[in-house]
């Protein structure tokens, strides 16, 4: 008779598969709620257990050996069966309830989805809410996302998608900076002004301010003096007083009603219409993404 497969070598293969998907023990455990050395520890009682060497450990990177590689795979499909098998049980039920994992940006998080949470729950209080925030980009069925919430266009893929509300990039500046040094009325003024600029921390390329000349759409990097890695950072810097930068108006609305900033050359603000949830085929029928959704929709 077969020996039947136990509990711990259970949490190996899901170790095992999250930090081969994420391709380290650290975003492994930050994205199971453990240690780094829970990880490892699993991992390693894995691989006396079956005996072989699953991963090529260097200090700079997490590859696997050929055996790894396959086994990978076919511990991705097992955790899709068990995905699917709980999916369908959340499905026989009409009412929202246990845990609905989100992921999304910080900015979209801080901005949109944090303070929606509160309503989602006032409606379904048998939901429990697990956001994260990240600007990776992983695999929702590796991570056990239910829906994610992107900004950007979206790579080709299987998931289901749906497009919310557009939004407007605006420039933006602090009272007391436009009272000493005037405001400009075009962005060809942007040159005798300190500004603010954002730099990508997955590139390490900085934003392309995009403003709108009538039927056109033109881009300009500003000599900025002042440049940081999060959005948010740039609206506290620009709140001081330190230039005028550019953001999106549903990071910028909350500074905005504070008057702590105000709006500058609004009329060459340009729309984009690129945030979009999506969701695994396996939810298309779990009632919490139902609901969340159309409550997005219904919000944004």
């Amino acid at each position: 008779m077969k020996e039947q497969i136990g509990f711990e070598r259970l949490t190996g293969l899901i170790a095992f598969a999250r930090a081969g998907s994420l391709g380290s023990y650290t975003a492994a455990a930050r994205s199971l709620a453990v240690s780094p050395s829970a990880i490892s520890k699993s991992i390693q009682r894995l691989e006396r257990h079956l005996g072989v060497t699953l991963f090529t450990r260097t200090t700079r990177a997490l590859t696997f050996t050929p055996e790894g590689r396959d086994l990978h795979e076919r511990v991705l499909k097992l955790l899709r069966d068990a995905e699917e098998i709980e999916q369908v049980a959340k499905s026989a039920r009409s009412e929202p309830a246990g845990t609905f994992r989100i992921a999304t940006s910080l900015p979209i998080g801080l901005h949109m989805i944090a303070p929606a949470i509160t309503i989602f729950r006032q409606r379904h209080p048998k939901v429990m809410i697990d956001l994260r925030l990240s600007d990776h980009i992983s695999g929702l069925t590796e991570e056990s996302i239910d829906i994610a919430v992107r900004i950007g266009e979206l790579a080709d893929s299987s998931l289901i998608s749906r497009r919310l509300s557009p939004y407007k990039l605006c420039c933006y500046a602090s009272p007391a900076y436009l009272a000493m040094h005037g405001t400009p009325q075009h962005p060809d003024e942007l040159a005798g002004h300190q500004t603010v600029n954002l730099r990508y921390q997955s590139s390490g390329q900085v934003f392309r301010w995009p403003f709108r000349m009538g039927e056109k759409e033109i881009e300009i990097v500003p000599s900025s003096s002042v440049i940081v890695d999060a959005s948010e950072g740039v609206l506290a810097a620009i709140a001081a007083g330190a230039g005028i930068g550019m953001a999106t108006n549903f990071m910028a609305d909350r500074w905005v009603s504070r008057k702590e900033l105000v709006p500058v050359l609004a009329d060459f603000a340009v729309e984009r219409h690129n945030i979009s949830a999506i969701w695994p085929e396996s939810r298309r029928s779990n009632p919490a993404v139902r609901a969340f959704l159309d409550m997005l929709i219904e919000l944004f």
